[in-house]
């Protein structure tokens, strides 16, 4: 992302037409019937917005389903972890929608080249992971833009991540927090064993990284963008993809900025 580009702006559009989606749990589908009774619904491809009612698993499905549209995202609260949703309500849609703060969000591209020489292309929202695929460790060497930087990682694997994805599994993995409107990607390393101290890498969101897998038949890795899997690959090449900007939508003072700046000083 360009730091000069205004990552969260308030929307002045009225969306009239609004397409539902829901996840498969009871709160969802309840939530979906009320909503619905209340709004009326469209399809996506005709609506002026998709309201997601679930988790952040759903949302990040529907991301992948209108990454290429330009149609915006808001979602509510009603499944199980709920950093990318907004709260729960079912007065005044409309109005919400009209206030959103907007946060425009870019993904990963993911091109894996497996040992049978199949290339895999996927786009990934929050990272793009490479882990070990048995009890042996992987051994990985790291380019950043053509030039070596580590010849040998000996770890369960390693992950590139957007800003928005940082506080998801890069977290969990040690990895940095990342602001949303920071032009970065955090290369982090899974339970790293050699080197043991190295805890990862801050690179500029321009950058072109390629993981090799050494040793790949007695060491299998897989590598996942998102919820894509490739097994057994030999190469990965990651780039943020710039083409491609995706508009989720926020309650004022909740937007994807404040929640990872929170995020920072949770206990």
């Amino acid at each position: 992302m360009s730091a000069e580009r205004p990552h969260q702006v308030s929307t002045a559009r009225k969306f009239e037409r609004i397409a539902f989606v829901a996840s498969s749990g009871p709160e969802a589908q309840a939530a979906l019937a009320q909503l619905t009774a209340l709004y009326g619904t469209c399809d996506a491809p005709d609506a002026d917005v998709v309201v997601a009612l679930g988790g952040d698993g759903l949302m990040l499905q529907t991301l992948h389903q209108h990454m290429r549209t330009g149609t915006p995202i808001y979602g509510m609260h009603r499944g199980t972890v709920g950093f990318l949703m907004n709260e729960y309500s079912i007065n005044d849609l409309r109005g919400r929608l009209a206030a959103a703060e907007e946060s425009m969000i870019h993904p990963l591209l993911m091109r894996a080249t497996d040992v049978h020489g199949v290339v895999h292309v996927h786009h990934a929202i929050n990272e793009v992971a490479l882990f070990r695929q048995t009890h042996q460790a992987a051994h990985l060497r790291i380019l950043i833009d053509e030039r070596e930087r580590m010849p040998e990682l000996k770890a369960d694997g390693v992950l590139v991540s957007t800003p928005a994805g940082s506080t998801a599994y890069n977290l969990s993995a040690q990895g940095p927090i990342l602001p949303i409107n920071a032009a970065l990607l955090a290369l982090t390393p899974i339970c790293a064993f050699r080197p043991r101290r190295w805890r990862g890498a801050l690179l500029p969101n321009t950058a072109f990284v390629v993981i090799e897998v050494l040793e790949s038949e007695k060491r299998p890795v897989a590598a996942v963008a998102d919820h894509d899997e490739a097994r057994d690959v030999l190469r990965v090449e990651v780039l943020s993809d710039t083409t491609i900007a995706m508009r989720m939508l926020f309650d004022p003072g909740h937007s994807l900025e404040e929640r990872i700046l929170m995020e920072q000083f949770s206990t």
